[in-house]
């Protein structure tokens, strides 16, 4: 019992651990998840807002208006191109395209041929670039007049204007020298927008599902954080940024460049930390944990019923074997008065007047009485087995002899059936074995006894003595009934019988196969059977 006690113990420690040890993994891995996922938010928050502060920057100067140096740039190089006169001229126009007016200029001039004093007017229709980029999306157009140069000449002044503007760097070294000139100061506390920057971090947390509940900081290159004066005009006094905190601790945070893609800015660090956490990723686990709970908490229960199962059956056990025992003990008082009154009444002296009637009752009860005492016997070996008592007394022991010893006693019993043992002796007749006596003789006896009760023919019984590989092999074959597969793995159990329906003729209590192999056990011997329905069985004792 103690030793169950323990196993149950151990069993329930082992569930712990293990499962302590699948939630640590489980916690590291959402852990990972977790510091995966917010370095992905925090690269895509710095995209972001590097994005938004370069259009700030620069939006001032993308959106002037650079029509005035287009003209320009278009009226010198239509001059060049085509040597006109001083009278070219540009004028406005629009164009329906595609359901939508868009603006052009026409560019209007003369040229002159001063071999042959001919002179020519051309015109060129070009987009009116308002912006940067609409130079570079739309070219110039045809001219509009049926002159075949026209095309050729519309395309050269495209070529020749956007040559001027991009290779010779005009108007974009004016937008650079114009950005490197915005700034609002030199410091990141009055160039960074921290109230924009929260409102990124707060949208990109909620797409990614993440925490809302973070502190963010940004540190310059040294390490040192940058310290945001709430009240100038980047960050208005309404503004409370309580999620900004100098004090972030940057070996817990992750973090990211503010700037990744902007060399000149300075490296600036951007350290989110998530003060619930813990929390977090204890509710994200807590489908599987519940289940792992559940689980645990049902084998634990199932636990605690098997072992009170178990102390119920063993007290039970112990009050049936204590029952027993007394009860045994109690029957064989009656019994050996009934056997002393039957001894009495068979006397020479006693039973001169008794008539042959009288013999044959007092007969009847004394055999009665002997069977019932051999059954008392066996119930009360059987309660001693149970309860582990069983000892046995080791001795040096002729086996040959022995079997003869039982077979004779058996020989007596088969002849009201004319039944035939056989002894078969394949080894030395001195063949000595330790074993305890008294109850070889009885497991040998029982075998016997199975094999001529189970047998509706007239039974023949064989018992061979055999010796291989160093090892004594004891068979005991009979032509009974036999056993169906089904039935030998359970014959050796305690007060079980092959069923045989409502047929009852073979009297027993399942007892003496139960005896045999607790015997044997005892004895570490082993016991093997081969049986065939309706032929017979074989059952082998290997002694070691």
């Amino acid at each position: 019992m103690n030793f169950i006690f323990v196993l149950v113990v151990v069993a329930m420690l082992a569930l712990l651990v293990i499962q302590s040890f699948q939630t640590a993994q489980l916690y590291d891995r959402k852990s990972t998840q977790f510091k995966s996922k917010v370095v992905t938010s925090l690269e895509r928050i710095a995209l972001r807002h590097e994005k938004a502060e370069d259009i700030r920057r620069y939006m001032h100067i993308v959106n002037r208006d650079f029509s005035g140096q287009y003209k320009d740039i278009l009226k010198e190089e239509f001059k060049s191109l085509l040597a006109t006169q001083e009278t070219t001229s540009i004028r406005d126009t629009s164009i329906l395209e595609n359901g939508v007016f868009q603006d052009y200029l026409v560019i209007k001039g003369t040229s002159f041929d001063s071999i042959s004093g001919l002179t020519a007017e051309h015109k060129v229709l070009a987009r009116d670039v308002k912006h940067m980029r609409d130079l570079v999306d739309h070219p110039s157009k045809k001219i509009m007049d049926n002159d075949s140069i026209g095309n050729k000449v519309s395309l050269q002044l495209d070529q020749r204007v956007l040559n001027q503007i991009f290779m010779k760097s005009k108007l974009i070294n004016d937008m650079m020298i114009e950005a490197f000139r915005y700034n609002d100061g030199d410091h990141p506390e009055t160039r960074i927008d921290i109230e924009f920057l929260d409102s990124i971090i707060k949208y990109e947390m909620k797409i990614d599902k993440l925490p809302s509940d973070y502190k963010f900081m940004i540190s310059n290159k040294e390490g040192l954080p940058i310290c945001f004066n709430f009240n100038n005009k980047r960050t208005p006094k309404h503004c409370k940024i309580k999620r900004y905190c100098s004090q972030v601790d940057t070996v817990k945070s992750s973090k990211t460049l503010l700037f990744p893609s902007n060399i000149l800015d300075d490296d600036l660090t951007l350290h989110l930390f998530f003060p619930t956490k813990s929390s977090y990723l204890l509710k994200e686990m807590w489908g599987s944990m519940s289940i792992s709970l559940v689980l645990m908490i049902l084998i634990v229960v199932a636990l605690v019923f098997m072992f009170k199962t178990i102390l119920s059956q063993k007290k039970l056990s112990e009050l049936r074997s204590d029952f027993i025992s007394n009860m045994t003990h109690e029957f064989k008082t009656p019994i050996s008065t009934i056997s002393l009154a039957c001894q009495a009444l068979n006397d020479a002296d006693m039973n001169s007047s008794t008539t042959s009637d009288e013999k044959l009752y007092v007969k009847v009860i004394d055999d009665e009485n002997k069977r019932l005492g051999l059954l008392v016997e066996s119930i009360l070996q059987s309660a001693v087995m149970d309860k582990g008592e069983l000892q046995l007394n080791i001795q040096t022991v002729n086996l040959f002899e022995l079997l003869n010893d039982v077979i004779e006693k058996v020989k007596f019993r088969l002849k009201s059936t004319n039944g035939e043992i056989e002894l078969i002796n394949d080894i030395d007749k001195n063949v000595q074995i330790r074993c305890d006596r008294m109850h070889v003789s009885n497991i040998i006896t029982n075998l016997i006894d199975n094999a001529t009760k189970y047998c509706h023919e007239v039974p023949k019984i064989t018992v061979r003595l055999s010796k291989t590989d160093e090892v004594i092999r004891l068979s005991i074959e009979d032509n009974g009934i036999g056993i169906a597969k089904e039935h030998i793995s359970k014959i050796f159990d305690k007060l079980y019988r092959v069923p045989t329906g409502n047929i009852h003729n073979v009297k027993g209590f399942g007892l003496g196969l139960s005896y045999v192999r607790v015997v044997s056990d005892l004895h570490k011997w082993n016991l093997n059977v081969k049986s065939v329905l309706g032929k017979g069985s074989t059952f082998t004792i290997i002694i070691k």
